[in-house]
């Protein structure tokens, strides 16, 4: 009786195993999935004559105020989500304010980018974002200058150096757009280091989305009515497919929202690595979906050098955290259960579009 009830017991441990790998695995394709299909999705969107919407500023301002009324639905009416307690004036002001600027800003001109260049070539060039997110860092004095990181930053940048110096269509302009994104986002992980590590509050994606959200409205909205808005009353009638833009905006949250499921269910570790494979994906599927994609030898080992000195990095912050959470008395450790957090390590691309 005694080894039935044992063997009972192991198989029913097993089975929920089995059903915990499962759901887990589930959500990081569907990570995958959808974090390659908004990027592909927006390129489409952006430069397709069927859909005829190459406003990348009104595409973004459409995606976050989706966003925010879809937050407050979920959040307020419905009560599906939860929202983190503990957001101040103060916090507000000094903290999202600036994160939901920069939020726009990396959007804004992420999108922008893709009139310019190709999906695969945007993904190479987003690879130097630890680069300028560790020379942020030491100015504000998060991080700290060693041997070990500055040989890391020499390595992604060689890779996106032989990477572009590998693209055959190469137009500056796009370059520039995306480069301006990589900023935007850098000064956000930032920011955001900021409001975890000197204002000791951490925020789920759902919470973050639903105080950063209506901001990066606001800011995107401003120069969409001087920018874009003009352009698109010339046109006479504003003859869009909503149906189309609709569910690219509901895409964009679904995707968000798939971070936290997969951040809650496994760790942030696992966020970055499905990133690492999200942009391989990308990258070579871009070639067989555009027309304007063409990869050469160059492109390929310029940047894997540069994935290489990306894994190098998040490899280097994980160690870094869990050595700071293991100290019992850090400051940013709190007796209270964990609240999980946005990473601020990632693959090529943090932000989740």
């Amino acid at each position: 009786m005694a080894d039935q009830s044992s063997n009972s017991n192991s198989n029913s441990s097993s089975s929920v195993t089995k059903k915990e790998g499962f759901k887990t695995y589930s959500y990081i394709l569907l990570y995958i999935a959808l974090s390659s299909g908004q990027i592909f999705f927006n390129k489409w969107v952006l430069s397709s004559k069927e859909i005829n919407f190459p406003y990348p500023l009104g595409l973004t301002l459409l995606h976050m105020m989706f966003s925010s009324v879809l937050c407050f639905v979920l959040t307020k009416v419905l009560k599906i989500l939860k929202v983190e307690e503990g957001m101040t004036l103060e916090i507000y002001t000094t903290s999202v304010i600036p994160i939901g600027a920069m939020f726009a800003m990396t959007l804004w001109l992420g999108n922008t980018a893709y009139l310019y260049i190709s999906v695969s070539f945007a993904q190479m060039l987003k690879a130097v974002m630890p680069v300028a997110v560790f020379i942020l860092g030491v100015a504000a004095g998060l991080e700290a200058m060693s041997i070990r990181m500055l040989l890391i930053m020499s390595v992604i940048s060689f890779g996106v150096l032989v990477a572009s110096y590998g693209e055959i269509n190469i137009n500056w302009i796009g370059v520039v757009y995306q480069m301006g994104g990589v900023v935007g986002e850098a000064l956000r992980l930032i920011f955001m280091e900021i409001l975890v590590k000197r204002k000791g509050l951490k925020l789920n994606p759902i919470s973050m989305m639903y105080y950063v959200s209506p901001c990066s409205a606001l800011c995107l909205l401003i120069p969409w009515i001087f920018l874009e808005k003009p352009k698109m009353d010339a046109q006479g009638t504003w003859s869009f497919q909503p149906l189309v833009l609709i569910l690219n905006s509901l895409c964009t949250f679904a995707l968000n929202l798939s971070v936290f499921l997969v951040i809650q269910h496994t760790s942030a570790l696992t966020i970055r690595v499905a990133g690492v494979v999200k942009d391989w994906v990308v990258v070579l599927l871009s070639a067989l979906l555009f027309a304007d994609t063409k990869l050469t030898l160059i492109n390929i080992f310029g940047y894997a050098i540069a994935i290489g000195g990306v894994a190098a990095y998040n490899n280097f912050k994980l160690k870094k955290e869990a050595t700071r959470a293991a100290i019992p008395d850090h400051p940013n450790t709190s007796s209270s259960s964990p609240k999980t957090s946005i990473p601020t390590a990632f693959s090529s691309k943090t932000s989740t579009q």
